[in-house]
């Protein structure tokens, strides 16, 4: 594991104990086991990859390790498992194990993954995405992860931390660019998404923040190419993702 960066400045670490508290703060985050999502996603990358939308799927979060369960997805009966970085799998409606893949992160290098993912390589993608999107900004708190202090954006006044996670870790790309709005929001990420090629780069923006039982979470994402600097190519949305419903569940409750 990679070790925590230099401490940041009295200021800067100010700033992000009062974004931990605007997204619920991190003593609620540890008493969750799961969280559950009802969400749909859509967009141009379900369409090039050639796998089915989501829609009003139930998507389950587990806040203490990176897994997550979708239900009834690929289709209806089914459960798509991500299992860590090292295991995905689908099951049938008893349990039974119908397909696996360890290492599943190594097989977006084959070729024919340009023009089509499989229901594992989504169980992949769609388990660490979610996981990360769900779990941020808490995993700014892990030791593991290296925060870095970056110039604020004055014009549109949000503060940017540039993020570097460990090697192997589950997400889109090592080096990450988080922006929060003055309300302590995650207005903002860009990143690189490996598995389609180190050219995918995407700003992804993350609006309609909801309380849910004192979790805030941002209800509709949308994902853009980054073509030229750092500017979003809203004229194609890679991935749109809105949040119906939100069910938290504690660790004292399981």
């Amino acid at each position: 594991m990679q070790k925590a960066g230099p401490s940041l400045s009295p200021l800067h670490a100010a700033r992000i104990r009062e974004i931990i508290t605007a997204h619920g703060g991190l003593a609620h985050w540890r008493l969750l086991a799961t969280i559950e999502l009802e969400l749909s996603a859509s967009g141009f990358l379900f369409a090039y990859k050639r796998i089915p939308v989501m829609q009003h799927v139930r998507v389950v979060v587990n806040t203490q390790t990176p897994q997550v369960t979708f239900h009834d997805y690929p289709s209806i009966g089914k459960v798509t498992r991500f299992l860590g970085e090292h295991l995905v799998q689908i099951e049938d409606a008893s349990g039974k194990v119908l397909q696996s893949r360890e290492h599943p992160r190594a097989m977006f290098s084959h070729w024919c993954r340009f023009f089509h993912w499989d229901a594992l390589d989504f169980a992949y993608f769609g388990g660490y995405a979610f996981w990360n999107y769900v779990a941020t900004p808490f995993l700014l708190t892990n030791q593991a992860v290296k925060v870095e202090e970056s110039a604020d954006d004055t014009a549109s006044k949000l503060t940017k931390f540039t993020v570097i996670f460990p090697e192997h870790f589950p997400t889109h790309s090592q080096q990450q660019a988080f922006y929060f709005n003055q309300a302590g929001q995650l207005h903002r990420l860009d990143y690189t998404t490996e598995v389609l090629g180190t050219w995918a780069n995407a700003a992804h923006f993350c609006e309609d923040y909801k309380t849910f039982f004192g979790l805030s979470l941002p209800t509709k994402r949308r994902v853009y190419p980054k073509l030229i600097g750092n500017h979003p190519f809203k004229a194609i949305t890679m991935v749109a993702v809105d949040i119906h419903s939100v069910t938290l569940r504690y660790v004292n409750a399981i």
